[in-house]
């Protein structure tokens, strides 16, 4: 199946498709969405974050939605308020040119609480939300889940790692058992396996995208063996060799995000910073920034740094390395996306190299050992 026609895709979403420049399918959305459109019960799918998941169970929920209900029919969980924007803004792309409108609505923390109240008093089919804001607006008794038939988990294992468990719970028992839970996850550790037993069936439909697709192939995975007191020197030279190129660079704690954008700033490079501390404003501010590419380099955590969706980005480095594998292929999927290539370079201690091999192990991937 080469086009989105072979799908089962209807022509006003095939219309907008081809206004966005998507043409072809890719790989998780020949598997997941012919599933999706005839059947829609119970899913599982592994792929990695940039691989089209938006498009793969965004166009076949919206294909369910009675527009004629002004209730909420889908529901949408991802972990962070970017994501939850790049979602509500895509699923509004898809339904340009239908007959009948269909409304999305994206709830998260960090926007006025009584605003996002008062919008859903409107009719809204869909409903994007991250876990702790919807839990909230339940309490209150300001949202009406009664009627969901689809439950969608986007990057399943970022709401788990960034402690969303017993809100997932709670919001998995609150919406009407008799439902279709379809889960996206670019990892499946436990505590996924744990939600899929007891929430979805067992006979749930599952599949895997291509391994290009899981762990990107187009990323080549570089490493530079340095020292603390040298970090910084390898850094701005690996930062003059790139010139206008643009990227993230990942560090382990919110304090280092701060202290290593200072001294890139003080040392006249184009940087800014995005962690939990600072208000949602200022991420907005810094996000926005760097979209317009008005700021050349983004220093982040990893916890910040999910959801962020930019095009052309050259390079990922890991100033710290990750605590956990699967953070460096969050991490990584920054860059080389929609078909392009791109770079993962990490600045580690010759006492780190073991780090590298179990990374290289579990995720099959081999890192080169270059010098700058």
């Amino acid at each position: 199946m080469s086009n989105f026609a072979d799908l089962g895709i209807e022509e006003p979403y095939l219309l907008a498709l081809a206004d966005m420049g998507i043409a072809t399918p890719t790989d998780i959305q020949v598997k997941a969405i012919p599933f999706l459109i005839e059947q829609g019960t119970d899913f599982v799918g592994q792929a990695q974050t940039g691989t089209g998941k938006t498009a793969a169970f965004g166009l076949p929920l919206l294909s369910k939605v009675d527009a004629e209900n002004g209730r909420i029919q889908g529901l949408i969980l991802a972990p962070t308020r970017e994501l939850c924007q790049q979602i509500a803004k895509g699923l509004f792309r898809f339904t340009k040119y239908l007959d009948k409108k269909i409304f999305v609505e994206a709830i998260y923390g960090g926007a006025k609480i009584d605003q996002q109240v008062a919008n859903l008093t409107r009719p809204t089919h869909i409903l994007v939300a991250t876990p702790g804001r919807l839990v909230d607006l339940l309490t209150r008794k300001a949202v009406d889940l009664s009627q969901v038939r689809t439950a969608i988990l986007d990057e399943a294992d970022e709401m788990l790692s960034m402690g969303f468990k017993d809100e997932l719970e709670a919001i998995l028992n609150h919406i009407p058992q008799e439902r279709a839970t379809w889960l996206f996850s670019a990892t499946l550790p436990d505590g996924i396996q744990a939600i899929i037993d007891a929430h979805m069936r067992e006979d749930a439909f599952r599949i895997q995208a291509s391994k290009v697709e899981v762990i990107n192939r187009g990323i080549s995975h570089h490493y530079v063996i340095t020292t603390m007191r040298d970090k910084l020197t390898m850094l701005r030279r690996f930062l003059d060799g790139q010139g206008e190129n643009r990227g993230v660079i990942f560090c382990r704690t919110r304090q280092d995000v701060q202290d290593l954008t200072q001294q890139l700033v003080e040392r006249g490079i184009s940087a800014d910073a995005i962690h939990g501390d600072l208000m949602q404003k200022e991420r907005d501010k810094a996000m926005r920034a760097f979209k317009k590419k008005r700021v050349q380099i983004l220093v982040a955590t990893d916890v910040a740094a999910r959801g962020i969706d930019v095009e052309n980005l050259a390079y990922v480095v890991h100033y710290d390395l990750p605590e956990q594998v699967d953070y460096y292929t969050h991490r990584s999927g920054r860059t080389a996306r929609a078909g392009r290539k791109g770079l993962s370079i990490s600045l580690v201690g010759s006492n780190e190299v073991h780090k590298l091999q179990t990374i290289e192990k579990k995720l099959d991937i081999s890192i080169k050992k270059v010098e700058l």
